[in-house]
């Protein structure tokens, strides 16, 4: 009987997603409770069925093909849906609340204010924040990324799309005395670094500015909210979106550096999920409206 999808082995499929994902057939082997040659053995079965290498092997482990890099990416996302919905499975039940993923910047800055307006007009929907930095969003309505909303499957609605700005506090503004882009270039400078919830960086911004990439010194960290901090203490200028950082401006706990300001090159944006409950598209309408 022919089958009605043209696939290789799903064992071999689920193999070599966690081989890609780690990039060790080692790894892999300790994932999914099997030996390493078990791994090997099933990629190669794979590579036979598919007619083309998916890993170069070297010396010191392994990196994907440029076909493997395709399927590896058609995985994860064929994956993420069919985890997303197996979640939604499991603890699926009658309830009147929504739950929605955000980054503890994101949430902290953005969608918590907003959670007592809400309650107020619609006081008996009851909303469960889940704080994610790194990973996917999965068993949620709702999440919120900062990226192209184009990539998603699901239903998207933009948040937020603003100016990023030069940040410091005001004991680092008199300190430093910046007064032109080659001044800030020198400056130390925060970068937030999160590999799967990427920021806009210094040297976008700078290119922005028709400016060479800085030159001083720089202090990495992966986290928004602890960069934010950072700069509240004098250790470097740091990049904000006006949209988010408008009490940290008000308050004067940060001040704009320079009048020079890049438009914002991704939005925030809301993803609803597949089968998001009537009262979550009732808060993602809400959320999309309340700029």
């Amino acid at each position: 009987m022919r089958k009605p999808y043209d696939l290789p082995s799903l064992g071999d499929l689920a193999c070599f997603e966690s081989a890609a994902r780690n990039l060790s057939f080692k790894q892999a082997a300790g994932e999914l409770n099997v030996t390493p040659a078990a791994v090997s053995h099933r990629i190669k079965a794979l590579e036979h069925d598919l007619g083309q290498a998916l890993f170069n092997r070297q010396y010191r482990g392994v990196e994907l093909t440029e076909a493997g890099a395709l399927l590896f990416v058609a995985l994860q996302r064929g994956f993420e849906t069919i985890s997303d919905t197996v979640v939604r499975i499991r603890g699926r039940h009658t309830r009147a609340g929504v739950s929605i993923a955000a980054t503890t910047a994101m949430s902290g800055l953005w969608l918590t204010p907003r959670l007592a307006t809400f309650w107020k007009a619609h006081p008996q929907v009851a909303i469960s924040q889940v704080i994610q930095d790194e990973g996917m969003a999965q068993g949620v309505d709702l999440s919120i990324h900062y990226g192209d909303p184009a990539r998603e499957t699901d239903e998207t609605r933009v948040l937020l799309r603003d100016r990023i700005i030069a940040l410091g506090s005001p004991e680092f503004a008199h300190t430093q005395g910046i007064t032109s882009l080659d001044d800030l270039r020198a400056a130390p400078l925060i970068h937030t670094q999160s590999g799967t919830n990427p920021y806009t960086e210094w040297p976008e911004w700078f290119a922005a500015m028709g400016a060479e990439p800085p030159v001083g010194p720089g202090f990495f960290l992966n986290n928004y909210l602890i960069s934010l901090n950072a700069a509240e203490d004098h250790i470097g200028a740091v990049l904000g979106w006006e949209g988010l950082l408008g009490s940290y401006l008000d308050r004067g706990r940060l001040v704009q550096l320079l009048p020079e300001a890049m438009e914002s090159p991704l939005p925030f944006y809301l993803r609803i999920h597949g089968g998001a409950s009537a009262n979550a598209r009732l808060f993602a309408d809400w959320l999309a409206e309340s700029e």
